[in-house]
């Protein structure tokens, strides 16, 4: 049960629609990790905010864009992804204990400055988005179906329909 009134919608998408002025802007940046230029592919990046939102412990924002980079062909982390993720998780914790380390092996993996500067724009967008979704308790659908239906839509469609 949500913590505050919101329309009768799962996860983020019930706050959106709650706050349409802020949904605009949220929506954008959303577009903007996960669809817009970078060295990573969408599904990639859909796989960094899933493993984000997992770590995080939002159930909603992990089924979604874990079904997400499915849909977009992901098949798990592959060894190039490995040491962003490993960033991301260090970002989603605190920021400031990526140390140089971790961006040589990424570096090392293949990953160029413009992928670690998206890894960690991304562990630190959807660690804000998780705090929003689970700080008000929002409605998390159960049905793994509801996700892949989700998914479905994203994936074709992007965040800004």
């Amino acid at each position: 049960m949500p913590h505050i009134e919101l329309p009768p919608l799962p996860g983020i998408v019930g706050l959106l629609a709650a706050r349409p002025d802020v949904a605009v802007h949220l929506n954008a940046l959303g577009e903007t990790l996960l669809r817009g230029p970078s060295p990573l592919s969408p599904a990639q990046r859909e796989t960094i905010a899933a493993h984000v939102s997992r770590g995080n412990g939002c159930t909603f924002c992990a089924e979604t864009h874990g079904a997400v980079a499915r849909e977009l062909g992901a098949t798990g982390a592959d060894s190039a992804l490995e040491p962003l993720l490993a960033i991301a998780d260090k970002v989603r914790v605190d920021g400031r204990s990526v140390t140089g380390e971790d961006v040589a092996r990424a570096r090392e993996a293949g990953a160029d400055d413009r992928a670690i500067h998206d890894t960690v724009l991304i562990a630190a967008a959807f660690s804000m988005f998780n705090r929003y979704v689970d700080g008000l308790a929002t409605v998390r659908p159960s049905d793994p179906a509801h996700y892949a239906a989700h998914a479905r839509a994203l994936a074709a469609n992007g965040y800004l329909s």
